[in-house]
């Protein structure tokens, strides 16, 4: 037989885990500073400047 679980229990602890991923990346995205923040925009611009400068541009299937 199976082990019993206290249904209001459980969801309880699922909102709780829910909760704590949601203020976890909550505290990523907000927890930095301007400079801090605009230092990551500025290193993910530079980042997909680089890659899409590294392209190399060949037709897709179908495409002539």
């Amino acid at each position: 037989m199976g082990e019993v679980v206290n249904l209001r229990r459980a969801r309880k602890a699922r909102a709780r885990d829910t909760a704590e991923t949601t203020a976890a990346a909550n505290r990523a995205a907000f927890g930095r500073s301007k400079c801090e923040r605009a230092t990551m925009a500025a290193d993910v611009t530079r980042l997909d400047r680089d890659l899409d400068g590294a392209r190399l541009d060949r037709p897709r299937l179908g495409e002539d």
